[in-house]
């Protein structure tokens, strides 16, 4: 699999993994975490959309995905952090190791989320529907209401931190399972239902949503969260350790692991 078949979020993996521990080896394979962060800049040219800041957290998107990305370097044992201070590992030789062990990595982890995105595929509305309702009992809410086959008044799931919900956050829930995006007409209609102090609002969308749908969501005095289908997903290998059994066989995962060399 070429780099040109990555998802954009992998291929700014590859080349600021590849930077950051290149630059690590010429420094003599240790650095304050913040200045690999300062010499990647200086080096790596970077697209708009990777140089954008998240908008809930403030994060610059190219950091968070090197941030996250570089687990892999830790688990195969090519990297240690600690204390903010990011150490190489000798089992690193050269940076075309490198290169060729993070690429590797990317493509085991493309053809992972594709084969989860093809069976997420399959699944009727309301399978989807359950998958969503399973993955907020995983994240530890209670979930005392999933819609029936049918009309559904614009929420789908309702779901409380404590069994009779009285304690905030109260949570609706619209899923949209389809190609198509989800419209901002949607959104506002889901807004629309947040009557009371302390609901919160999420809209779940496997076909995503449009850039009028993320505008107004951000400036929306209403807490409104947006969950793609690539975010549902990281959200589902997250929480899956906590979900019940019977959950779980919703959509099944078996954990990846990477050799750590010396261990």
């Amino acid at each position: 699999m070429s780099k040109e078949t990555l998802s954009p979020s992998r291929a700014t993996a590859v080349k600021a993994v590849y930077a950051a521990l290149t630059i690590l080896k010429e420094k003599g394979g240790e650095l304050p975490g913040k200045d690999v962060i300062i010499e990647i800049e200086k080096r790596v040219t970077f697209t708009d959309w990777e140089k954008e800041r998240y908008a809930k957290t403030g994060y610059i998107r190219w950091q968070s995905i090197l941030h996250f990305f570089t687990i892999d370097c830790i688990k195969a044992g090519f990297l240690v952090k600690k204390k903010g201070i990011w150490y190489l590992t000798p089992e690193v030789d050269a940076g075309e190791d490198i290169a060729a062990d993070q690429e590797i990595n990317m493509d085991v982890e493309e053809v992972a989320m594709s084969g989860i995105e093809k069976f997420i595929d399959t699944k009727n509305p309301y399978e989807f529907q359950e998958l969503v309702a399973a993955l907020l009992r995983g994240m530890g809410y209670y979930t005392p209401f999933i819609a029936p086959k049918g009309k559904d008044g614009g929420v789908d799931i309702i779901a409380y931190r404590d069994p009779l919900g009285t304690v905030t956050p109260r949570i609706k829930v619209q899923v949209k399972h389809r190609e198509q995006s989800a419209t901002v007409q949607e959104v506002r209609q889901l807004m629309g239902l947040l009557q009371k102090d302390g609901d919160v609002g999420i809209f779940v969308s496997s076909g995503g949503f449009t850039s009028d749908c993320k505008t107004t969501a951000i400036g929306s005095h209403i807490h409104i969260e947006l969950i793609d289908l690539a975010r549902l997903i990281g959200l589902w290998q997250e929480f899956y350790h906590k979900l019940t059994d019977e959950d779980k066989n919703l959509l099944p995962l078996l954990p990846v692991y990477f050799l750590s060399p010396g261990n």
